[in-house]
């Protein structure tokens, strides 16, 4: 059972875990440095405490603490409560959510255990913001995808943003690297896959198209702005888009992957 601890000075080196949040350089979630997990308010943390994540402490105000005490029952890690003027200082901000949870990171399945589990893969290419990268990972737990591979140039799932954004749900859903890339792609076909690039260019087939076919489905997903790569767009079976109303030329890569993986999921 979880023990509850008082904490009552900003420089206690039981919290040391929590500190520098907001200090780009020394952020203990960045995966070059500590590369912790960390949970931010009570939906969040039960996610964490109930994943493979191994998790070190929490640290909270005492009402947010106390709605937690189910899940915390079958745990033996220390929960660390204090102010919510304290656990500003700690942690460098003030936090609304009055709970942080930190964790260490657990080992992941690789792309080949994902790939041969899964029927709809999401194959994000360049998705570099973090709260669009944990919206896709929270569409992709609510319509079943069987995982997330991860292209070029996406942020870490597991930075505190991403996290917090997907509820939690970056901590349910296999996800991996797709390496090499594009080469990576080819053997998603000769896994029987069908690799189709979602885009607004003018030669893409509507979505329904595609989820009619059947089959297994890798569903390449570009960054804002720029869209998928030439490479990426080149090594693709097929292109599809999201009908719009005219003079609405795209969505935002997390909304448009909610309407695919919709459409997809649930052939």
């Amino acid at each position: 059972m979880a023990q509850r601890i008082s904490v009552q000075k900003v420089d206690d080196p039981r919290v040391d875990d929590f500190r520098h949040l907001s200090t780009a350089d020394r952020r203990p979630d960045r995966p070059g440095g500590r590369g912790f997990v960390i949970a931010e308010g009570t939906v969040v943390v039960r996610r964490l405490l109930a994943s493979d994540y191994p998790v070190r402490a929490l640290l909270g105000v005492a009402r947010r603490i106390e709605e937690l005490e189910p899940e915390l029952a079958g745990v033996d890690v220390p929960a660390y409560v204090t102010s919510a003027e304290l656990m500003a200082e700690i942690v460098g901000f003030h936090l609304n959510r009055g709970v942080l949870a930190v964790a260490d990171r657990a080992p992941r399945s690789s792309a080949g255990e994902i790939v041969a589990r899964a029927r709809v893969l999401a194959v994000p290419e360049g998705v570099g913001d973090h709260e669009n990268l944990g919206a896709l990972f929270r569409n992709a737990a609510a319509f079943g995808l069987g995982g997330v591979l991860l292209g070029p140039g996406c942020s870490d799932p597991l930075y505190r943003r991403s996290v917090r954004v997907s509820m939690g749900n970056v901590l349910r859903v296999p996800f991996a690297p797709l390496e090499p890339w594009p080469a990576g792609l080819t053997s998603l076909k000769e896994k029987g896959f069908r690799v189709a690039a979602l885009t607004p260019r003018a030669d893409s087939v509507p979505l329904r198209e595609l989820a009619a076919d059947g089959g297994k489905i890798a569903l390449l997903l570009g960054s804002e702005g720029p869209g998928l790569t030439e490479e990426a767009l080149g090594a693709a079976d097929v292109a599809v888009r999201v009908p719009m109303a005219e003079g609405v030329d795209s969505l935002n890569v997390a909304t448009a992957a909610a309407v695919a993986f919709y459409e997809l999921a649930g052939r």
